[in-house]
């Protein structure tokens, strides 16, 4: 099992748990169906993000599964975990997860024994971070005010007024990357490496939002800048999966998040 392990100065000063608050989860799914909706969790990113001290991580356990991985804000991986699915794998989607055949059977554990090796890690007094975070947090089955204590998503954290169509604008992860950090945009996603982008977000916004002129350039730069079209406005269908565009969409199932 994983654990924390600490030193005997650690140990003097009176550390009985990581002093963490802020922690980012980041999940990639396969498909199971050809819908837009039958999605199964194949990669979890889980990122701590602190304001004080965190022990080192002692890993006592073989198994590492689905993409979970954890990470701190100093870009430590906590957790790195593949899940392999219960239901028959229509498509991995590749080019959008980087998730291949191999690597989930390969290295890919129950879904249950992720859940466990993540909520061993996870303090219920933990504020989730993430885009779209809330999606996440129902894909992983986690529980308000059992699992965690909040959620904060960078969607609403980073959203700017458009005056010309006098109503919110709300911008992808790699949006904001690209034009407030200077990320190139990615050929494929990753939960680590998203994960990490939130954190480095995150961190961002609070700097930005000490100084009110800073973050309205940062929001004017977002406004400018045409995004990129994703994979899902590129791709209507991939292998003969739905990619959930709500202009294009091939399959005429919900939107239900």
């Amino acid at each position: 099992m994983f654990g924390y392990q600490y030193d005997l100065y650690q140990m003097s000063l009176g550390y009985t748990q990581p002093v963490v608050t802020h922690f980012s989860i980041d999940v990639e799914c396969v498909a199971t169906g050809t819908d837009h909706n039958s999605r199964s969790v194949a990669q979890i990113a889980l990122v701590v993000s602190m304001t004080d001290y965190f022990p080192p991580i002692i890993y006592t356990s073989n198994n590492v599964c689905l993409l979970m991985a954890m990470q701190d804000q100093f870009e430590r991986v906590l957790l790195n975990v593949y899940i392999k699915p219960e239901q028959p794998v229509v498509s991995y989607l590749t080019p959008l997860t980087g998730l291949t055949q191999d690597l989930i059977e390969q290295q890919g554990v129950p879904f249950q024994q992720g859940i466990h090796y993540l909520k061993s890690l996870l303090p219920a007094s933990a504020v989730l971070i993430g885009q779209n975070i809330g999606q996440d947090v129902r894909w992983l089955q986690l529980k308000e005010g059992k699992d965690f204590q909040a959620l904060l998503d960078l969607a609403g954290i980073y959203r700017a007024w458009n005056t010309k169509y006098n109503t919110w604008s709300i911008f992808g992860q790699d949006h904001v990357a690209r034009v407030l950090m200077n990320y190139p945009v990615a050929s494929n996603h990753d939960a680590v490496g998203d994960a990490i982008k939130s954190v480095r977000l995150y961190n961002l916004s609070q700097q930005l939002q000490q100084d009110p002129e800073a973050w309205q350039q940062a929001q004017h730069k977002l406004l400018a800048m045409p995004p990129e079209p994703s994979f899902a406005k590129q791709n209507p269908s991939y292998e003969g999966v739905c990619m959930g565009n709500r202009r294009t969409c091939t399959c005429g199932a919900p939107f239900l998040g």
